[in-house]
């Protein structure tokens, strides 16, 4: 559609109504409000995932940069945004759209939100927020007892304490891990006789009076993107972000990591945490954080673990045991917007001592004042909309109980896929669901045969096609927009450690079924004859010595 937008002239009068609420539920804004519901409703059912569009394509239409002269009608540009954003949008509500950590929402999300929207709170502040900062202390309250489940006396007493937090709400996992170790420094390097604290000296002042020749975090080489960005700002350096190797299973290697701990402090380097992975982005797999925990408390540093994607599993009875040793963490990422099913925009970080967000204290003498409830002298972030409001509506709504069984539902869905991949003799599964994401990837019996017996430099070759084909297959599922699963590299130890491209599956989606997953299978079967492929198969057949005619690769 070309659109010829109708321009207004720019006066007070005009600016006056584009701030009131519409009179009547016949006025223009009115209509155009129900027009906009009846038009993101009929996406949400009867989209599937967004057919692939060159992005120089979409450009065109974003490719004006100066600011329009004259106002536009609302109209007008409600119009522009269904056919030019709207419609090109990705459908990650979509059953079949299972690649990724973002997923459907609880219908109920969408009027609620309207709420926060229309109140336009900010959280750094009582004086901007009043009841919503309560209730985001509540909110902080009830994700605390989630993890740690202290005593009613314990939130009686910390809940609502000024100068005391049982955590921060934020943007999501990485400022909630930038957060977490944000605290871990400042605790590490705290002020005492002659030292005024990092918080004052840096990291320069620190390091030198400390007598240490660095800093350093500990984690998994599983774990998220957003660690280096935490030891970048944190001014430690992301050379520093120590990352240690991961076992068969996509775990922490305990033995690796206790090598490099006497090697870091052999070299008088402060060890100023330690992370680990609950739910790694990649794999879904849980570090051992109880032994974690013990080797924390050993060499007395912070022991943070990333449950950005797997908390929620506590909610579930059956599965919580897989977190077992998270409840010994000082702090715990948790994105609400994950497996919480809120909107985007809601991490949380929760400090198993309400005092220990102390040591990021901050204060301005026309905002957060020293001992006032203003929840932003304990935040990273300054101004913040009033998110945890959606986050307490689905606590109620959903209840503990809906939620248990929405993360077992995906737990035993991820099993199931990973069965009919086990079952089906054109793929192999890369690494079994702890959690719901699993990995795998196309391979025919043919590949499978000759990869048993071929030799270092055969497989180095067979598997460099592979993960071409891989690559191939995905985007070509993508492109067709029926379904999506997403990609990455992992390196198995039964492959020698060798680069590995895989299918990565996301499976929390509550509407996705077996149905659904069969058919991504069997797209991805047909994508492997269609012509995308047709190069990559080719030099399979010539790597293993087969006629293409006496195999079946679909």
């Amino acid at each position: 559609m070309t659109y010829k937008p109708r321009y207004a002239d720019a006066s007070m009068e005009s600016m006056y109504r584009i701030f009131t609420v519409p009179e009547a539920p016949g006025s223009t804004l009115g209509n155009i409000d129900q027009k906009l519901s009846q038009n993101l409703a009929g996406f949400l059912q009867d989209h599937i995932v967004a057919v692939e569009k060159d992005l120089r394509e979409l450009q065109k239409d974003f490719s004006e940069s100066e600011i329009p002269e004259k106002p536009i009608f609302v109209s007008d540009q409600a119009d522009f945004l269904l056919d030019k954003v709207v419609a090109q949008s990705v459908h990650t509500a979509s059953p079949s759209f299972i690649g990724h950590m973002t997923s459907a929402l609880p219908y109920f999300m969408l009027p609620l939100s309207r709420i926060m929207i229309a109140l336009n709170q900010n959280l750094v502040k009582i004086e901007t927020s009043k009841a919503f900062t309560p209730m985001e202390r509540q909110v902080l309250g009830m994700i605390h007892r989630l993890i740690y489940n202290q005593n009613d006396d314990f939130y009686n007493q910390w809940m609502h304490e000024p100068g005391y937090s049982l955590g921060s709400f934020c943007s999501g996992g990485t400022i909630a891990n930038i957060t977490a170790l944000w605290v871990a420094r400042n605790q590490r390097f705290n002020k005492r006789k002659g030292f005024a604290g990092i918080q004052r000296e840096g990291i320069y002042g620190a390091l030198k009076h400390y007598g240490y020749e660095g800093a350093a975090i500990l984690v998994s080489e599983r774990g998220h993107y957003s660690l280096g960005k935490a030891a970048d700002v944190l001014g430690i350096g992301r050379n520093f972000l120590v990352c240690i190797k991961a076992d068969n299973e996509n775990k922490i290697d305990l033995v690796e990591l206790r090598k490099k701990i006497k090697e870091l402090q052999k070299n008088k380097i402060a060890i100023i945490g330690m992370v680990g992975i609950a739910g790694s982005s990649e794999t879904g797999s849980v570090d051992p954080l109880d032994q974690m925990a013990d080797i924390a408390e050993e060499v007395d540093c912070h022991f943070h673990v990333d449950a950005a994607w797997g908390g929620p599993t506590l909610f579930s009875k059956k599965y919580a045991h897989i977190l077992k040793g998270v409840e010994r963490a000082d702090s715990v990422t948790i994105d609400a917007h994950k497996q919480m099913y809120v909107p985007m925009g809601a991490g949380m970080v929760i400090f198993r001592d309400p005092n220990l967000v102390s040591s990021i204290e901050h204060h301005a003498e026309y905002i957060i004042r020293k001992g006032s409830k203003d929840l932003g002298a304990h935040t990273l972030e300054g101004s913040r909309p009033g998110i945890a409001m959606l986050l307490h509506s689905g606590l109620r709504i959903i209840g503990r109980s809906g939620y248990e069984i929405l993360i077992e539902q995906g737990i035993e869905k991820a099993k199931d896929f990973a069965v009919m991949i086990e079952n089906d003799p054109h793929f192999e599964l890369i690494t079994k669901p702890e959690l719901n994401i699993l990995t795998y990837r196309y391979m025919p019996d043919f590949v499978r045969e000759k990869l048993a017996t071929a030799s270092p430099r055969e497989v180095d070759q067979i598997q460099d096609v592979l993960n071409r084909l891989t690559k191939r297959i995905q985007k070509a599922q993508r492109a067709h927009g029926k379904s999506f699963v997403s990609r990455t590299t992992l390196t198995p130890v039964e492959y020698d450690r060798r680069r590995t491209v895989v299918f990565r599956v996301v499976l929390a989606n509550p509407l996705t079924s077996r149905e659904i997953l069969q058919d991504v299978l069997e797209e991805q079967k047909q994508l492997v004859i269609s012509q995308s492929c047709h190069q990559c198969m080719q030099e399979l057949y010539a790597l293993c010595n087969v006629s293409p005619l006496r195999v079946n690769v679909g």
